[in-house]
């Protein structure tokens, strides 16, 4: 089956499952990470990127013994891994095990390339309560994997499009990356230098689903926000969102709607791009 019909198996709104899982299973990456790296100011050490090939999750790389080793979430089949430079992969099947005996595993391999163990690193935020309650992984895992992990893909294909169509900015987009927080993917395009608090810039990236929206949903969201009470039509096929953050959304049955996913998404994305960077710079 291609991605784009793993997105369109299964409605947006009824993924929660997949993602409170997969979300909950994210946090041992980024346990790991906060381990065996030096924390970054901005936190960046414990994100995660995605790879479309392997369907899986993985952070960054750790100073293994024999070379950098990555820790790694598979969507797709659902299975936590290490993946050694040196040595290969080995691999976890998270289906019917508790998440203390997946992180268990896992800080004996970390330990075995001689890296520190992650299962006791306190995490410096609250998950959502789907998450937060996981302690198990079901024996029958839920059909939104696959498609969250298009959603996922989706997702990390387009923002990579659009970091490189704008490649002539200054300072220019971030990297690609899934942050284990609110386990949304995203770039951040800079504008100016200086304060990441009073420097311009645009946040382009999707969340699987939040408080906000109970499904898939893209944001492109200008920072300073842009005043609602001046903002433009919003980019087709999208909305306006102004309850908390102002920011251009497009909800996954938005995207679905459009004949074309990809060509829908793209132009979305390129329209709220293009103006929150026209207000910003005005």
């Amino acid at each position: 089956m291609a991605r784009n019909q793993h997105i369109e198996a299964i409605l947006p709104a009824e993924l929660g499952a997949a993602r409170a899982l997969a979300h909950a299973a994210a946090q041992l990456l980024t346990k790991a990470a906060r381990a065996n790296l030096a924390a970054s100011p901005d936190d960046s050490h414990s994100n995660l990127s995605w790879d479309g090939d392997a369907q899986r999750f993985a952070s960054q790389p750790l100073p293994g013994a024999n070379g950098e080793v990555y820790v790694g979430l598979s969507l797709v089949p659902f299975e936590l891994c290490l993946i050694d430079s040196a040595t290969g992969t080995s691999v976890y099947p998270l289906a019917g095990h508790r998440l203390a005996e997946a992180a268990a595993w896992l800080d004996d391999v970390l330990e075995s390339v001689a890296l520190e163990p992650g299962a006791n690193v306190s995490l410096p935020y609250d998950l959502p309560d789907d998450v937060a309650t996981i302690s198990r992984i079901p024996d029958a895992l839920p059909d939104g994997l696959k498609s969250l992990a298009a959603w996922f893909d989706l997702a990390d294909r387009a923002f990579r499009k659009l970091a490189a169509d704008h490649a002539g900015l200054n300072p220019g987009a971030s990297p690609v990356r899934c942050w284990p927080h609110h386990f949304d993917i995203a770039t951040y395009v800079s504008l100016e230098a200086g304060d990441a608090e009073t420097a311009k810039g645009i946040g382009v990236g999707m969340s699987p689903g939040d408080e906000s929206y109970g499904q898939p949903y893209f944001y492109v969201n200008p920072w300073p926000h842009l005043d609602p009470a001046k903002l433009p039509d919003a980019p087709t096929p999208g909305h306006w969102h102004t309850q908390g953050f102002v920011g251009a959304i497009a909800t996954g049955d938005e995207i679905l709607s459009a004949p074309e996913t990809k060509k829908a998404l793209s132009g979305f994305l390129e329209s709220a791009f293009s103006i929150g960077h026209r207000l910003l710079m005005r």
